[in-house]
Formats: C-alpha cells, structure tokens, sequence
C-alpha cells in the first residue's frame, strides 16, 4: 500500500507568504489540528506534495500524506468513512466513486463547515462532480452542495509532432490529412488511441462520441434514462474513431493502453495521439523523450463545422463526516490554501495540473515549458462528466467491452452499439429507472 509520511516543516514563513494567503480566506490565525490526507499515486503526486511542503511552511499546520497506489485507495476510503472515526481528515476519489460516497452521507459539505467558505471564481469543478444534490441524487451545483474540491481534473489534449505538423490539428479532416502524410509504421503512426478493453477505450471514446453530439442516455440528470447509445451520431463517432485506429494506427489497436501510447509518442513513434494531460510533463523529460519540446497540444478534435469536447476524468478531494469539528476546520483550512492563485502557480510549477483557470491563462502558459495550459483550459472549459449515477460502473463495463469488439472486429459497429443498448437498458430497468430504447441501427 502506500508509505504514510510526516512532511512537517512548520515554523516559517515561506515564499508565497502567509499574510498573502490568508486574504479572503478562512485561515485561522492559531495553528490547526494536524491533518491526513489520503491521495493517490500519480503523474501530478510531485505537484501536490510541493503545495503540501509550502503549506507547512507558511501556516506551522503539520500534515502527513498516506501516498497510496490506485489499486488500494478505495478500500482505504471505505473504510475511513464506515469506520467509527476517520483516519484520514481529506479522502481522494475517482470521479466513478463520488455518488456512493456522497449519496451515503459518508462525507462532510464545505459549507456545513464554514457557511461562508467558497471556491475561487475561477476555479475548475470538473463538470459538476464537486456537488451534490440530494434531492435529484445527481452532482450538480444547480441545487447542490459543494462536497469536495478537485485536485486534479484530468482530461484528454491532442498531441501532436510540431516539428512535423506545421498547424495544431483541430478537425478530423486534419487529423487524418496528417495521418496520411506521416504514417509509415513501423517507424512512424500517424496517430494512436487508446483501444485497450475497459475503461481505457470508453474513456478515449467518450470526447469523440461528445464531439459528434452523441450521449449514452437522454437526460440523466432530470430522471429520463432513456439509453441513446446506439443513435445515428454515436455511430458516426464509433466510424471515425475505428477509421483513425484502423488507418493511423499500430497493428492490434485494441491492446493499446495509455502506458503504450505514452511510449509510443515520447519514443518518436507517434505523429499525433489524444492523451491525458497529466502525461504532458514526460514529453519533455529527456531521461523519458526524445521529442523534447517537439510536441504540440491542442483540443480534441471534432467535426468540420463543430466545436472541441472533452470529458473529464477528474480527482474529487473530500472531507469525511465521521471526524470531529475541529478536524473538519483544519482540513477546510488547507482546501482554502491550495485553492490560492499562489499555490497554484506552485503546483503548476512542480509538476501538477492548475485547477484555475486564470492559472491556466495567466504568466506562466506564455512559457514554452507550459505551452498546453491554454489548450487544456478551452478543453476543460467545454468538458462534461458521464457515468456518475449509481449503475455507472456497470455500464462502463458493457461500454468498455463492446467498444474494444468493435475495434478488434468480433462486432460491427451497429451490432457493438445495439448489444451495448441492450444491456444497458436491462441494467436500468433491473434498477427501477425511467429508462427506454431507440430503435436499433
């Protein structure tokens, strides 16, 4: 599991500077109860842990960090929150996680902490998934309280060769023109996606399926869940999709994960391929690339006359209600510090991913080391969240398994899209769900 660290070094004002920080903040001015946060391993970890450092240094708060990889980090927060008292003062979850955990009572709103505590105008809430509204049972703000902030709300960017792409691809007619130009496997691809059967192939799917003005169900959100899966626009977006793999693509693209296509791009192997942005930071690390500053970001792509989509694959930090107040305070406390214009600019710094947008648009997306900040703030501007219902899991399952049949040519894409309808349609109909069917393709 993961190795839990003290890394307590209280006692000074750092660089960013207390008095700054506690402007229009709810920083207390005595010290606060020591906190523990439970976080994930990850691309941004080093990000998250600099903020955590700076904190310590500029309020004397103590925090320990239990850094755990992503294969034990729900158990641990289960059991946190089911327990009689909560080890851990913040608990981070995978968007996928946050309607059990936030439809259980399990976690604490912000603003039964501290009815006057907010966000930042500017920050990013990934698509909703910070809210919940009891009522609806659906995280929205619309109604809904604020339940957690996100550290991290990953979501993907087109990479692309810049040194052999003279315009940041933005459509698919662009994309495939480069394809054309530049595929020459095995030496070159002209661009790789994710195929891998699961979560990786839904989650690489969702923004063109977006794109295309495709939807897995009607309107989830006010109670029709109507399956819309195998509709004309999300056929369209599955053709595309399995044209760019079949056409630009390695030879068995349904076993390509993200570790794959990382490598194929920092190894020079990959003329354009749509990745998560937390893998930014390795393109230019020479111990990892040979094309350091030789990759390019933009968007994901979309249809001629359309617009970018995204989806967000976002990190829901949150406090448990099974802890006492003055813990409840102490862990606010840091949410209200890594939240500042400063500690974001730090994070950025350190490797992490800036949950502002005015961070994201500001100084530092003019260096060329950030040159993706600016196309990732359009992308999350546009992002949206699916699957965060109760049946989610189990529709991401039959998504990431007919999908991948698809791509690897065991179904058609009609039969992929139908098969998958049905299924699901089943799984919301077993749940007692509004639910109904189009006609099949």
């Amino acid at each position: 599991m993961g190795l839990l660290s003290s890394i307590s070094k209280a006692g000074w004002t750092g660089a960013i500077g207390i008095a700054t920080l506690m402007a229009g903040t709810t920083l207390s001015a005595n010290a606060a109860e020591p906190i523990t946060i439970l976080v994930n391993s990850s691309p941004w970890y080093a990000g998250f842990e600099a903020v955590v450092d700076q904190y310590e240094k500029d309020t004397g708060n103590t925090v320990e960090i239990d850094r755990t990889p992503y294969g034990g980090l729900l158990e641990k927060a289960r059991n946190a929150v089911r327990g009689q008292e909560s080890p851990y003062d913040l608990v981070n979850l995978d968007n996928g996680w946050v309607v059990e955990f936030y439809s259980g009572g399990f976690l604490s709103p912000f603003n039964d902490i501290d009815p006057d505590f907010k966000l930042p105008d500017e920050a990013i809430t990934a698509g909703g998934s910070i809210y919940w509204n009891e009522d609806k049972q659906w995280p929205t703000p619309d109604g809904g309280k604020l339940m957690a902030f996100s550290p991290n709300a990953n979501a993907h960017l087109w990479y692309y060769r810049s040194d052999l792409i003279d315009t940041p691809p933005a459509t698919y007619d662009d994309v495939l023109a480069n394809c054309a130009a530049l595929n020459n496997p095995p030496d070159m691809y002209g661009a790789v996606l994710r195929g891998e059967r699961g979560n990786p192939i839904r989650f690489a799917f969702t923004p063109h399926m977006l794109a295309y003005g495709g939807s897995i169900l009607k309107d989830p959100e006010n109670g029709d869940f109507t399956v819309t899966f195998n509709s004309p626009e999300v056929l369209e977006a599955l053709n595309m999709f399995l044209k760019i793999n079949n056409d630009c693509s390695v030879d068995n693209p349904g076993s390509v994960g993200q570790s794959e296509m990382i490598q194929l791009t920092v190894t020079g192997k990959a003329a354009q391929a749509g990745i998560v942005v937390a893998a930014q930071a390795q393109m230019d690390d020479p111990q990892k690339s040979i094309v350091v500053d030789k990759i390019g970001y933009a968007p994901m792509p979309y249809p001629a006359g359309g617009k970018p989509a995204g989806v967000f694959g976002s990190w829901q930090m949150a406090i448990p209600e099974n802890i006492s107040d003055e813990r409840k305070q102490s862990a606010l406390e840091f949410v209200d510090y890594f939240m500042t214009a400063d500690a974001q600019q730090l994070y950025a710094e350190a490797g992490g991913i800036p949950v502002r947008f005015d961070t994201l648009r500001g100084p530092l997306s003019q260096d060329a080391k950030y040159r993706w900040m600016e196309p990732y703030a359009t992308v999350a501007e546009n992002a949206t969240q699916v699957l965060l219902y109760k049946e989610g899991a189990q529709v991401e399952e039959v998504l990431g398994l007919r999908l991948n049949q698809a791509l690897i040519g065991e179904l058609t894409p009609e039969e992929a899209l139908n098969t998958a309808a049905e299924e699901i349609h089943a799984i919301l109909e077993k749940s007692g769900r509004k639910t109904g069917m189009l006609q099949p393709l």
